[in-house]
């Protein structure tokens, strides 16, 4: 179903403050011939577009030189042209050339841009040298982490290397992020070296670092490629009680192999979740399912997937470039240089041709978004000039690229007066959880309002989202508004869903400093028969710990054993902490002793922690208590206990990593 919004961003002069908006936030001009900073974006993109065709003909030395020294040509204009090029040779033959040229020097970008396209390509001769340069200060202040390093040599499938700099890594940080466990067990699982994936993700939980979704995408797609498509279906129906965003990538392996093995109901109940979740579907999925149906694969079941697609129109596009000056502003790239070209090239009909060769256009949603951050009426000109065909991945592309909701505002309200786009669900998604985390409650009501008239069904997901992002921006009565009186938007939600969108407002709330309310919501939803689960317990009871209100802490405390949850070793944690820090350190002990009681133990710290509060309050028979009962444990103490306040609990990580394991034994 599609959005007609034309009517309502008509009334009231689009709300009687974007007309107001445009011609109050004016940007100020740069000398000719480039007012704007969106007509300087144009002009950089055609230049792209020559370089990256050039370096597809048949000679390209031969235009090269006249390219580099046009005067447009800067550190900007090199990473993407770098980022775009069609193999490792041709990006070396642009920076051979561009190092001839003694105007310009390299940046943290272009260098990023080349070593990423050597990665990729396998060129691990090129890339170390390349690094060690960097290493080695010859490219001035241009600096590389760890980070980097593994990430280009994970793409190159150098396993060793990546391994050896992870060692360095973990000598010199006393935490280790995420993503270098995540880089470290897909590398073994493309490799095939299964034990070892499951080791690594083993060490991350034990370690402390807490899964992301990148994390469990890794794993889902390891159990796939082996064949285990009914234990990558188990790990990502737990991944909403974890919290964690189910993505794109997952659905989209997933939905791949049920049509491969003509899993058809479990496709349709797959289609109907990724509704659920909001998710747009990618091209890739789009043109693979189409390739499909033409193979004859999906029969007559293709229309399961009628309806998640958004449609198919022409896409065009066309900007010419001007004469004159060159605009001396000297933009900073931010793109994240791990998406491919597909990310930066628009759908769009053929830009020229070079020897018979025919690219669609460039053009990097996160620039144009940027180059419009003032919206004003030149600005506005020159994209009007430009002749985009907004296409709804394009408009969420460029919507998540804005940094204030008065230009993605002015932006949304704009493009939905073009002839031939109508914003859909997926568009309207993505400006109302914008406008959330900004706290434009305002706008929210507005869309919601249409929405209403409209007859349309918001995706659960985006419900939840909206409640979450009050809470970053303070807006408790809106949350409550939202989760009152507007969660019927998105029809009929499973006792599940409604646990978690509590949940969510149960944690808006605490965020908001809404003490009593929070309160008051908990008992509703244990009245309504749903019950919380120990994160959502565990992040109350931090909440009020923190605030030293010990009773409130004792009474959910008292309801989680009512409720018959078992306590885990995250939730004792959360409570000792909380009471050390509250100068309550017998009020710990006792705890400490149900604890062990219950065959568990601390985290080293935790202990450390209850010792000294214990010493500290003249308690020493308690605290040699506590370090007699470690040392009979006669094991090493952990150094982090798995789980997280309000997102996960170590039950589920458990779960997930004896799935994994049980794949692989």
């Amino acid at each position: 179903m599609r959005m007609h919004l034309r009517s309502l961003f008509c009334e009231v002069n689009l709300l009687n403050g974007l007309s107001s908006l445009v011609h109050a936030r004016c940007y100020a001009r740069r000398r000719e011939p480039f007012p704007t900073k969106v007509s300087h974006y144009l002009n950089r993109a055609k230049l792209i577009d020559s370089i990256r065709l050039t370096l597809r003909s048949n000679n390209p030395n031969s235009s090269l030189p006249s390219l580099i020294n046009h005067r447009l040509f800067d550190s900007f204009v090199l990473t993407h042209a770098l980022r775009s090029a069609p193999s490792a040779d041709s990006a070396l033959s642009l920076v051979h050339a561009f190092e001839e040229n003694s105007s310009f020097s390299h940046t943290h970008n272009t260098l990023h841009a080349l070593a990423t396209v050597l990665a990729k390509a396998g060129r691990c001769s090129e890339l170390k040298s390349l690094t060690d340069a960097i290493r080695a200060n010859r490219f001035g202040t241009v600096r590389i982490s760890f980070m980097n390093l593994m990430q280009w040599h994970a793409a190159a499938r150098d396993l060793d290397t990546v391994l050896q700099v992870w060692e360095q890594y973990t000598l010199e940080s006393s935490h280790l992020c995420t993503e270098s466990y995540n880089i470290v067990m897909a590398l073994y699982a493309q490799m095939g070296k299964d034990s070892e994936a499951v080791r690594v993700f083993q060490r991350m939980i034990d370690e402390g670092s807490l899964p992301n979704c990148r994390s469990y995408t890794v794993i889902i797609e390891h159990l796939v490629k082996s064949g285990k498509l009914s234990e990558a279906m188990e790990v990502f129906n737990l991944l909403p009680l974890m919290r964690v965003k189910r993505t794109l990538k997952q659905y989209s392996v997933l939905l791949e192999s049920f049509v491969g093995s003509k899993r058809f109901d479990e496709l349709r109940i797959l289609a109907d979740e990724m509704q659920v979740d909001g998710i747009l579907p990618s091209k890739g999925l789009s043109l693979l399912l189409q390739q499909r149906k033409e193979e004859g694969i999906l029969g007559d079941k293709e229309q399961l997937l009628r309806g998640i697609f958004p449609d198919e129109r022409i896409r065009s596009v066309s900007y010419s470039i001007d004469s004159g000056e060159e605009d001396d502003d000297n933009d900073n790239d931010n793109k994240n240089e791990n998406e491919g070209e597909d990310e930066k090239i628009n759908d769009a009909i053929q830009c020229d041709n070079v020897d018979g060769i025919h690219l669609k256009p460039w053009l990097d949603p996160r620039s144009l978004a940027g180059a419009l951050r003032n919206w004003s009426p030149d600005e506005v000109a020159a994209l009007e000039g430009a002749n985009f065909v907004w296409t709804t991945r394009l408009i969420c592309k460029m919507l998540r690229n804005f940094k204030t909701p008065e230009a993605a505002w002015s932006f949304f309200c704009w493009v939905s007066n073009h002839s031939g786009f109508t914003h859909d669900i997926y568009t309207v998604q993505r400006i109302m959880t914008f406008l959330a985390r900004h706290g434009r409650t305002d706008l929210v009501d507005t869309l919601i309002s249409k929405i209403r008239i409209e007859g349309m069904r918001l995706p659960f997901s985006t419900i939840r989202l909206i409640i979450d992002f009050y809470g970053i921006s303070k807006n408790a009565d809106a949350a409550m508004k939202v989760f009152n009186d507007d969660r019927i938007l998105c029809g009929p939600i499973s006792n599940v869903n409604l646990m978690l969108l509590y949940s969510s407002l149960l944690r808006t709330l605490t965020k908001c400093g809404r003490n009593s309310d929070a309160l008051d919501m908990l008992d509703d939803m244990i009245l309504n028969g749903i019950c919380p689960d120990i994160q959502t317990f565990s992040g109350l009871m931090l909440y009020f710990s923190q605030l030293g209100d010990i009773k409130t802490v004792q009474k959910l405390f008292a309801m989680v054993r009512q409720s018959g949850l078992e306590p885990d070793a995250y939730l004792f944690k959360v409570l000792i902490q909380g009471y050390c820090k509250s100068n309550r350190a017998a009020l710990a002990w006792r705890l400490f002793e149900d604890m062990k009681n219950s065959g568990l133990v601390p985290d080293s710290a935790t202990k450390e922690l209850l010792v000294k509060s214990l010493w500290k309050e003249g308690r020493r028979r308690e605290a040699a208590a506590v370090e007699e009962s470690c040392e009979e444990i006669n094991t090493v103490l952990p150094l982090a206990l798995q789980g997280h306040e309000w997102t996960v609990s170590s039950a589920d990580l458990t779960r997930v990593y004896n799935i994994y394991s049980n794949s692989f034994a």
